[in-house]
């Protein structure tokens, strides 16, 4: 009863799984936009009214992440829109199925700068309200629309390569906000409403609130007056804001941030650049040799000129020792060194182990008569007339001067071969006369196995060929009597292979297979070229390092009958016998099958591991 009861509730969870997907998902039907002067609407048009919505902003892109739960929508719905051509805040707007989740929804809202949005709900509409420059809404607006859809703060399981500071100190979180890229914000948590107010005089407040130091330069006090309403968020992340607001460039020094406008940065490290330079064509050049152990030096050379300094730096090679002569700078010395003991290794050589079993086997039988059964009758004769008459082999008389019986076998082998026929012959027979009749017996079979096993070893990325072949001759006879010539001619069977390895860095082989095999057959009959077999297979394949494959296998099976006779007689049992050829049916089987198996024979030479 257990048991039952349990079966029967698994079934009746998954039915609820499945009706829940069904029934239970929403449909985005229509994307709406809209622009009503300070503010730019996207409305979001569905099918229900109880859609689960988290809203969240990824301020380093400038975008509006809004993630609707179990929500699809047609190709139509997620065809992005660009609505640049409008003055508000929004330039695109894209939804596509999220990431991590297939049977969720996400929208996406491509802005000219970083503002505020607030989600308002409708009957079976959802209707994001984004403000075309900061400072549209006040601080009710907001705190408003907190209660009517969750805000979803920006995780990993939100954005991908999240910057999080090492730790709440405030070198750490300076830090963080200092690297490009998406940030987690992890400060204190402030509140500013300030309307036109000094950027610097902004900057100075967070400083205060948070214990860093802060030093501006002097286009970062003439910025214009911003308006801000920002409500209980962490100090970097309201930091974080106002700097990409104004385009501006902080760098940090232990607990003090310099802030400069970003053009004034991209100038200093123009000429920081520029002076570096200046250094560089003043620093003294030094000459060292590196002989060349594995690697063509005019190979190497091409990889390493794009590394020496410009206009000072040279690079030259010595055939005769395969050695390879820098002059630069010690820096760029050092470098090319170690390119050059990374890439100066012994090339991989992979010798690759091939297996090509064939099986043939056949089977054939013939039973019945192979004459049919001849026999003459009269009417009027006298069985004490009756004369046996000898054939075949041997007689047998009956003791009254009776009927005469023959017997003859005459068994033959060829290969597995077994045959065997037996004949009788009856001269007189009460009335019947000339009774005669031979019964051939045979079953042959016959199994093969053909095994070849080519091997061939290469380098890495060179091809490499293995051919292998045998012939066959027959007689071929041309012309009639003074005329005729007799010659002998030869066919050849090639087993060949060809394969390129190529090593991975992870230590596997992708190999470029080639493999022809062909071999002879029986012949037709003994004057016969001999009938030919072949096999071809081309392919691709990645094989872990000493692993064997199979890159194919070919199963050819038929059986055939053939029979004739005279049409209903011949149908008849047993007596059907008498009126058809002999029963004949032939089964053959053949099977190919090919095993690879490559192997590194220099690993830890070439590098692909240790050689401890």
């Amino acid at each position: 009863m257990k048991k039952g009861f349990f079966r029967i509730n698994v079934q009746v969870i998954i039915a609820l799984i499945f009706t829940s997907n069904s029934v239970f998902s929403s449909t985005l039907e229509k994307i709406n936009f809209r622009q009503n002067g300070e503010t730019s609407e996207i409305e979001l048009v569905l099918d229900q009214n109880d859609v689960v919505a988290s809203k969240f902003n990824i301020n380093e892109d400038k975008q509006i992440i809004l993630d609707l739960k179990d929500v699809k929508a047609t190709e139509r719905v997620l065809r992005g829109f660009d609505t640049s051509e409008f003055s508000g805040s929004v330039v695109f707007v894209k939804a596509y199925p999220k990431p991590d989740s297939r049977s969720d929804l996400r929208v996406a809202l491509q802005l000219r700068d970083n503002v505020r949005s607030i989600v308002n709900r409708k009957d079976k509409r959802i209707v994001l309200v984004v403000e075309n420059r900061f400072g549209v809404f006040n601080k009710r607006q907001v705190e408003n629309a907190q209660g009517s859809i969750k805000q979803a703060e920006v995780s990993e399981e939100n954005v991908e390569k999240l910057l999080v500071p090492k730790s709440e100190k405030v070198e750490d979180i300076l830090e963080n906000l200092t690297l490009s890229g998406r940030k987690k914000y992890i400060g204190s948590r402030i509140s500013l409403d300030i309307k036109d107010v000094k950027v610097g005089d902004i900057l100075k407040m967070i400083s205060e609130a948070s214990g860093f130091n802060i030093i501006l330069t002097e286009e970062v006090k003439k910025l214009p007056s911003l308006t801000l309403n920002l409500s209980n968020v962490p100090w970097d992340q309201a930091l974080d804001t106002v700097l990409g607001l104004n385009k501006l460039v902080a760098k940090k020094n232990g607990i003090i941030l310099m802030i400069q406008t970003l053009k004034t940065a991209t100038k200093e490290q123009t000429e920081e650049a520029n002076a570096k330079l200046a250094s560089i064509k003043q620093e003294p050049l030094v000459t060292k040799v590196f002989p060349i152990s594995y690697a063509i030096t005019k190979d190497l050379m091409k990889i390493l000129i794009e590394y020496i300094t410009k206009e000072r730096g040279h690079i030259s090679e010595d055939i005769r020792t395969n050695s390879l002569i820098v002059k630069d700078t010690p820096d760029v010395i050092e470098k090319l060194r170690k390119i050059i003991d990374v890439l100066d290794t012994q090339t991989p050589q992979v010798l690759i182990e091939s297996k090509i079993v064939e099986v043939n086997e056949s089977h054939a039988k013939e039973i019945g008569l192979s004459q049919g059964f001849n026999f003459g009758y009269d009417p009027i004769g006298s069985i004490g007339d009756a004369t046996p008459s000898i054939v075949g082999d041997g007689v047998t008389n009956g003791a009254d001067g009776g009927p005469g019986f023959a017997f003859s076998s005459a068994p033959s082998n060829t290969g597995d071969s077994v045959r065997s026929v037996l004949g009788l012959s009856i001269s007189r027979f009460s009335r019947l006369t000339n009774l005669n009749f031979t019964l051939q017996l045979m079953e042959s079979e016959s199994k093969g196995k053909i095994l070849s096993s080519p091997k061939v070893i290469t380098q890495n990325k060179q091809k490499a060929t293995l051919k292998s072949s045998k012939t066959n001759s027959f007689r071929e006879i041309t012309g009639t009597g003074d005329d005729r010539t007799v010659s002998f001619k030869e066919i050849a069977a090639t087993l060949e292979l060809e394969v390129t390895p190529q090593v991975t860095n992870e230590g596997s082989i992708l190999l470029d297979v080639n493999i022809k095999k062909a071999d002879f057959g029986e012949r037709p009959f003994p004057d016969a070229p001999p009938n030919k077999l072949g096999n071809d297979i081309k392919t691709n394949v990645l094989v872990e390092n000493g692993s064997t494959i199979v890159l194919g296998g070919l199963y050819e099976y038929s059986k055939r009958e053939q029979h004739s006779g005279i049409p209903f007689l011949k149908d008849i049992p047993l007596l059907g016998w008498l009126f058809r050829t002999p029963h004949a049916p032939q089964t053959t089987k053949r099977e190919v099958i090919i095993f690879l198996t490559p192997r590194i024979i220099n690993q830890a030479e070439a590098g692909l591991i240790d050689r401890t």
